[in-house]
């Protein structure tokens, strides 16, 4: 009681004692497409007459701003204007903003233009969606990750387990690609399953992000091997003015960032952080069977080396370690998870350089970088490493990338075109102990496999509008290869045309179309397969995957910075890798930890997913946010036993997610998220060859029965999460404290039942006596009613 009572006396003391100072916003205007400095810009603080105009370098300073969050706008003749929403002003520390906006078509003269406040550009009209880093942080139940904070928008799925997995249309946590300021990133999550993405914990330090542009389709050209996602993740620049930092303490981890000029000119920056988590101790506090630990670290570098040249430098790290806690076997519950849960080791790093040079109406991008992923992990019989090993996996993925492209307008044009190589190296040793069915005898699978690629692409764009900015049209082309196979090896064997158009019914609502094909590359883990005479067994059996996309939608804006829109889309998937051993697409595998694909497959798998996704979207608008989508949608792939579809593993049906908020005076903040989903569908176990005595010392787990597939389905999943925050703004620094409840009601959400062996003392399976050669079993309820209450605390400085 007394270290509350000492809590409370702190608290009003800052509320008393905090210091109402002025901030300041400063920054750039640019023209999109070309990166040239837009001169005599207004650039204004909504509902206020602060404001500026840009100067002759496109920059601007805005002064004697009160602490808080305000939405920027910005206007100038001969462009379309655009809202910067929900840009925090503290004392401590300037704003500092690069705002793109589009000319307007030189049909239009002088004449000032009228625009939705929401943003768009020529390649992508629809199925996409721009994040601010606010957004991201106050979060209900989000917990600072991006992963997490796009669940709420429409199309985007979850599941009831505590994974990240990103489902996006039907499509599979396999299907994304992450750009970093536009250098690639294999994933952003920890713990990330080898072959299929997604993890339980998200990667990247959200005080690093400036802003996310997610396309969940009408992918532009320039980002290539995607057929679900584009996630394309701004980065904030390092402070120019001076040295300062951020700390972070949340329910599981401590972070901190500092950030500083690197040369008195104040022309190079540095932005860094480092993360830790100690998860491990409450788990092993609450007697949990496993002990997760991870950590990460990053940083970026920009270098402006002259007023036409600059190079960005990013780094981004992690280390994850996953052991069992032995100790924890009381309950029937635990030995499960120590039965079947291996221990696990990661590590992965990106670093990447992008450099820009400026002509008058274009600019030239190169990017080069490299990343690397360290994966392994093993299972002992019982967990005693005294006994033979039923599994041993060590895994390295290395990949070297260079891409040149080249974006300009000319008039009313806007053309974007360039190249792509790739030096990828994969390295995998498996050593696995297997038995198919209760009567026959372990199957030992060992081989060692090196993999190298030559992967290569060209690409194209151009845009442009018509009819006074009413019709714009966008047409992109790209081409891959790789040195895989001869199929893979020709580019005209993987083209991928792309067609949008967006029409301006109304000043206020537009119809949008896309239509396009996309090629992805199966997953390094079934490329690199070898049988045991040690080849490469799906050499000639795999192609590039493929999707076509066709997506038409209606959007409407209103003037208080919302909008409502409808989306119908289609995707028709082939080439999905197909598993032979257990005769089911890879798409019907669903998502674990571990790893997917490392076994036999060929690209002969077809699938479809196709529904209707309805938003209505809420930016800041005095006080109040918010996001309603709903999405119903089909997802199946072939089941070849059926010679038809079945559901795939992220056949939800429904989603709904409810998001908003409410902003206080004395800058309090409440915000609620209420999501739900159908339930997903699974499918059950073959008893007999889970049960079998001599097969359960290898499996330790049920065994799934591939002729019913996915014939179950789960109850509907629905979670209710909480985030109450307040901030205090004193004169170099600021002080956020915050309260986040996830799972506020205890919902107990219905997962897949577990196939639990009745064990005797020393853990042998009980033999059932009516039964000869099987043991006596008990299907258990997989539930967790869990409520996670989080008091956590930010300091800028």
């Amino acid at each position: 009681m007394k270290n509350s009572y000492l809590l409370i006396a702190a608290l009003l003391f800052l509320s008393f004692y905090s210091i109402a100072q002025t901030g300041i916003v400063k920054g750039k205007v640019i023209e999109s497409g070309s990166s040239q400095p837009v001169e005599l810009a207004n650039v204004l603080i909504e509902n206020t007459t602060q404001g500026a105009i840009t100067d002759e370098k496109g920059e601007f300073v805005i002064e004697q701003l009160k602490p808080g969050l305000v939405n920027v706008k910005v206007s100038c003749v001969g462009y379309k204007p655009k809202t910067v929403y929900e840009i925090e002003i503290t004392n401590g520390k300037p704003q500092i903003l690069t705002i793109e906006i589009e000319p307007a078509s030189q049909e239009l003269g002088t004449v000032e233009i009228t625009a939705s406040p929401f943003t768009k550009n020529e390649e992508s009209p629809l199925s996409v969606r721009t994040i601010g880093t606010n957004e991201i942080q106050r979060y209900p139940g989000g917990n600072r990750d991006i992963s997490k904070v796009i669940q709420s928008l429409p199309g985007v799925g979850f599941t009831a387990s505590f994974r990240n997995d990103i489902l996006i249309r039907g499509g599979g946590p396999s299907e994304n690609r992450f750009y970093l300021d536009g250098i690639e990133i294999p994933n952003i999550n920890h713990f990330a399953t080898q072959g299929a993405g997604g993890g339980p914990v998200g990667l990247i330090n959200v005080d690093f992000i400036r802003e996310v542009n997610f396309y969940s389709g009408a992918f532009p050209a320039n980002r290539g091997n995607s057929l679900s996602s584009i996630m394309d993740i701004r980065m904030k620049d390092g402070r120019e003015d001076r040295w300062g930092g951020t700390l972070t303490l949340g329910s599981s981890e401590v972070a901190a960032s500092m950030e500083t000029p690197l040369n008195k000119k104040k022309s190079a920056t540095l932005i860094a952080s480092l993360r830790y988590s100690y998860l491990q101790f409450l788990f092993q506090a609450l007697k949990l069977p496993f002990l997760p630990t991870y950590s990460d670290a990053q940083f970026k570098i920009k270098w402006k080396i002259t007023p036409k040249d600059e190079l960005t430098v990013i780094t981004l790290g992690a280390l994850d370690q996953f052991k069992l806690n032995l100790k924890a076997n009381e309950t029937e519950s635990q030995r499960y998870l120590l039965g079947i849960l291996p221990e696990q080791g990661q590590w992965n790093y990106t670093i990447g350089a992008k450099y820009v040079h400026l002509f008058n109406n274009s600019y030239l991008q190169v990017v080069a970088s490299r990343n690397m992923l360290n994966n392994f992990f093993f299972k002992h019989i019982n967990n005693d490493r005294s006994l033979a090993k039923t599994a041993n996996y060590s895994s390295q993925e290395s990949e070297n990338k260079l891409r040149i492209e080249h974006t300009g307008r000319f008039r009313n044009w806007k053309y974007n075109y360039g190249i792509n190589y790739e030096y990828a190296r994969y390295y995998n040793r498996s050593e696995f102990r297997t038995v198919i069915s209760g009567d026959t005898a372990s199957i030992p699978v060992q081989f060692e496999s090196t993999l190298t690629l030559h992967k290569y692409g060209v690409f194209g764009q151009l845009s442009r509008s018509l009819a006074k900015d009413r019709l714009l049209l966008s047409f992109g082309l790209r081409l891959d290869g790789n040195s895989f196979n001869r199929s893979m090896r020709s580019p005209d064997n993987q083209i991928s045309p792309r067609l949008s158009l967006s029409y301006s019914i109304t000043d206020a609502l537009k119809l949008n179309i896309n239509s396009g094909y996309y090629h992805q590359l199966p997953a390094y883990t079934i490329m690199g397969y070898r049988n045991n005479n040690n080849e490469l067994s799906n050499r000639n059996d795999l192609t590039y995957m493929r999707n076509v996309h066709a997506v038409a939608g209606l959007e409407y804006a209103f003037k208080w910075n919302a909008r409502v829109s409808a989306e119908g889309f289609y995707k028709q998937y082939y080439n999905i890798p197909f598993l032979t051993n257990d005769s089911v697409s890879i798409a019907n595998q669903g998502g674990n930890f571990g790893v997917v694909g490392n076994e036999p497959g060929k690209s002969t798998s077809k699938g479809r997913s196709y529904g209707v996704e309805l938003l209505y979207e809420q930016k800041l608008y005095k006080g109040w946010y918010g996001i309603v989508a709903y999405t119903l949608f089909w997802s199946q792939f072939e089941d070849i036993r059926k010679n038809d579809y079945a559901p795939s593993s992220w056949d939800t049906r429904h989603i709904i997610s409810l998001t908003g908020g409410k902003k206080f005076k004395k800058n309090w903040e409440i915000g609620a998220r209420w999501r739900a989903s159908g339930g997903s569908p699974y499918t059950p176990f073959d008893i007999a060859a889970s049960t079998s005595l001599f097969a359960w010392p290898y499996n330790r787990a049920g065994v799934v029965d591939y002729s019913r597939l996915n014939s179950e389905r789960l109850k509907w999943f629905h979670q209710l999460d909480i985030r109450v925050t307040k901030r205090w703004y004193f004169k170099k620094w600021s002080f956020e404290l915050y309260l986040d409840i996830q799972n506020a009601y205890a919902f107990a959400p219905d997962q897949a039942p577990n196939l639990i062996v009745k064990t005797d003392a020393n853990d042998n399976p009980i033999a059932d006596e009516n039964l000869p050669g099987f043991a006596q079993y008990s299907l258990t309820a997989n539930r967790n009613r869990t409520v996670v209450p989080t008091l956590g605390f930010v300091v800028y400085y």
